[in-house]
């Protein structure tokens, strides 16, 4: 009789972000930039946010102010250009990434990794930050290494769905994850509310976790996907001359919100659960508009979110980091038996896996 595969566990998740919180910074900057009638708009928008703190890689300058303060990063008329920001990126990611399994070793004994899966969008730089942070911590040559690149806030979702099939298919394996998004380097001097509005979502973070075949954590059960028909051009990056230009559309959390609200698809997005089953939730904080949607669509508990609201108030939005530190307030929270990991991205696209504590 074949033995059955060893389970996949998330052993700990180490979490960072930068020093620099933006948030209220970048509201007055951009109210500054629309029209009054707009303005009117964007304020109530931005009370309905439930985003309290974005974090940046970039630097505070003279009297504390932001990268948008009149000797800030942002400051030139235009934008600092992609490769300004590139440099940025291959300099802070791999430091900010080293912060969060600084966080990881202090959970986790971090001796003989044998694999390396890291998962980031917001910049390239070759050597990979997979080759940069493998240095670092003076992985041996023959670590296995995977970078999983622009696939956006369900990025996560992949590179844990990677550890998994590589424990089950090596039970010794011991896997480093890592997700490190700065998206506060694509800053776009938008004039209008809706780009602005989605700006406004996103911040800096990294996470880091160990997976193994020992007991103990939470136990990555069978992942699962589904692209929407016709739902392509909801989220983009566009890579210009100026940044990496996202666009999140408005019709977004509709849309998610009619899937979900279609029992056939549900069952597609969330592995065949029922969701009246499922006792924990660790949904992408992508927007409040996007937890209220699938809250709505699933009919859950009010507080069924809590986790994914809170980190969207503390973080925003930091693209596919923010499912890690959902899943780090899961693993000290209350015991799961059936859980259900969800996020959506570029596609327009849902992907996820169940989960439970060991």
């Amino acid at each position: 009789m074949t033995a059955s595969p060893p389970s996949a566990a998330i052993q700990a998740i180490g979490t960072a972000h930068p020093d620099h919180d933006i948030h209220d910074a970048f509201i007055g900057w951009a109210r500054r930039r629309v029209e009054p009638r707009a303005a009117r708009l964007f304020d109530r928008m931005v009370a309905r946010a439930g985003i309290n703190h974005r974090w940046s890689v970039l630097p505070a300058v003279a009297q504390g102010g932001s990268p948008v303060a009149p000797s800030g990063f942002y400051a030139a008329d235009p934008m600092p250009g992609t490769a300004a920001r590139m440099q940025v990126y291959a300099r802070s990611a791999p430091d900010l990434a080293l912060r969060a399994i600084a966080q990881l070793r202090e959970r986790a004994a971090l001796g003989r990794i044998t694999h390396l899966v890291v998962a980031s969008c917001t910049g390239f730089v070759a050597p990979g930050i997979d080759q940069i942070i493998a240095a670092e911590l003076g992985l041996a040559g023959d670590v296995e290494r995977l970078l999983v690149g622009f696939m956006g806030c369900y990025a996560a979702v992949a590179a844990l769905r990677s550890a998994r099939h590589i424990v089950r298919s090596d039970p010794g394996a011991r896997v480093l994850v890592v997700t490190v998004e700065l998206c506060t380097l694509h800053m776009q001097a938008d004039t209008v509310p809706e780009p602005l509005l989605a700006q406004l979502q996103f911040g800096d973070g990294a996470a880091a976790a160990l997976v193994t075949a020992d007991e103990g954590g939470l136990v990555i059960e069978r992942p699962f996907a589904i692209a929407l028909p016709d739902s392509e051009g909801l989220i983009r990056w566009t890579i210009t001359d100026q940044g990496f230009v996202m666009h999140l559309g408005g019709a977004v959390p509709g849309r998610i919100g009619a899937a979900l609200g279609d029992p056939a698809t549900a069952a597609a997005a969330l592995g065949g659960r029922d969701p009246a089953a499922v006792d924990g939730w660790a949904v992408h904080a992508g927007g409040r508009s996007i937890l209220d949607a699938v809250e709505g669509a699933l009919a859950l508990a009010p507080d069924a979110l809590a986790a994914s609201r809170g980190v969207l108030a503390d973080y925003g939005n930091m693209s596919s980091a923010t499912l890690m530190f959902v899943l780090h307030r899961m693993l000290a929270g209350p015991r799961v038996t059936d859980g259900v990991a969800l996020a959506f991205g570029p596609g327009l696209a849902a992907e996820g896996f169940g989960f439970r504590h060991a």
